[in-house]
């Protein structure tokens, strides 16, 4: 099912499969981003960062570097499909596709705030591409966090700044300012 952009709705070696079909074949950014959480939740750290890196370097070839709805799910040949395929008729900008970026943001750094404790846990795994990942003024309950993280895979630094107390945790360890 994994065409070299994501994971697409149907194998290729099914009688049904066409890398064309609205959900015979096609690779959905939104749906992608599901099976990334499911990877992250059950440890498959390496296979979610490949997925969200084809997404990621999928959307620099769609217009303003927006992931559409779907595209089609042609497997990823350096000779012929160099670029991800534009299915012919899919939404562009179209909610779920456009939460899609967001939501590998959260899931690759493992963030899961709780608000009601004062806590906000991190388990990050950076794919081998990015190397830091800023946030400014996320809101966790009443106190607004910036963090900093930094390293490569699941060595990383995490850093922050609370404008109140927060707890922070990263890998089960409790991070001190």
């Amino acid at each position: 099912m994994y065409s070299g952009w994501g994971i697409r709705t149907l194998s290729a070696i099914m009688p049904h499969y066409n890398p064309m079909s609205y959900h015979n074949g096609s690779v959905w950014p939104h749906d992608n981003s599901l099976i990334v959480a499911g990877l992250r939740r059950y440890g498959f750290d390496e296979a979610a960062a490949a997925i969200i890196s084809d997404l990621v370097e999928a959307a620099t070839h769609f217009p303003y570097g927006r992931l559409p709805e779907l595209f089609c799910g042609f497997s990823r040949d350096y000779e012929r499909y160099t670029v991800p395929i534009a299915y012919p008729v899919s939404c562009s900008p179209q909610a779920w596709a456009a939460g899609t970026i967001p939501y590998l943001l959260q899931v690759m750094l493992g963030l899961e705030p709780d608000a009601a404790n004062g806590r906000l846990s991190l388990r990050p795994y950076l794919p081998d591409w990015l190397d830091e990942v800023r946030i400014d003024g996320m809101r966790v309950g009443d106190a607004a966090v910036d963090l900093v993280i930094r390293g490569r895979e699941r060595d990383v630094e995490v850093r922050f700044a609370a404008d109140r107390d927060l707890e922070v945790v990263v890998n089960g360890a409790l991070v001190r300012r």
